[in-house]
């Protein structure tokens, strides 16, 4: 790749490239930018992980080359993924930009949902009451205001006939 599309696409400015850690200047890494204990964990960390695997003989000791060796072409191949990603989203046209946040944004509102007889599964909607119980209380002997026909309790607000809440 020559310099001039490299550079146009770089997300670190040039005076900052300096100060990255070697890890990522080595691998040439333009799009994900692993910090100096990222970079340590992938490249010594690898090692690490690769020599107690030969000590304890359950890899042979090619693996302390090998192991860094594929973790920096697995960060190298998520450099490549990333930059593909964000050229793609660059080519996208801002119309359709637009139209895709209109689509996922939330609609905020009340929707009005109507209340059927057999909509609510197990629940038994009656427009009688029951022989024996007096359609002003709450059920016999519950000790609540409207129990025992002492007053109307807060069953006698519905409206009879009706399986909606409050109405």
């Amino acid at each position: 790749m020559s310099r001039a599309v490299r550079g146009s696409w770089a997300t670190i400015p040039a005076d900052e490239e300096r100060h990255r850690p070697l890890y990522a200047r080595v691998l040439g890494l333009r799009f994900v930018n692993p910090g100096g204990v990222l970079c340590f964990v992938f490249f010594e960390g690898a090692i690490a992980l690769a020599a107690l695997l030969a000590l304890a003989e359950l890899v042979s000791w090619w693996a302390v080359l090998v192991l860094p060796a594929a973790v920096a072409v697995m960060v190298k191949l998520n450099d490549v993924v990333a930059a593909v990603v964000v050229r793609s989203a660059a080519a996208v046209p801002e119309q359709e930009r637009d139209r895709f946040r209109r689509q996922v944004e939330p609609v905020v509102g009340r929707a009005r949902v109507d209340w059927l007889r057999h909509s609510v599964p197990g629940a038994v909607v009656r427009g009688e009451p029951v022989a024996g119980e007096n359609p002003g209380t709450d059920g016999p002997g519950t000790g609540e205001p409207g129990a025992n026909g002492s007053g109307p309790g807060p069953k006698a607000a519905r409206r009879q006939g009706t399986a909606e809440p409050g109405s």
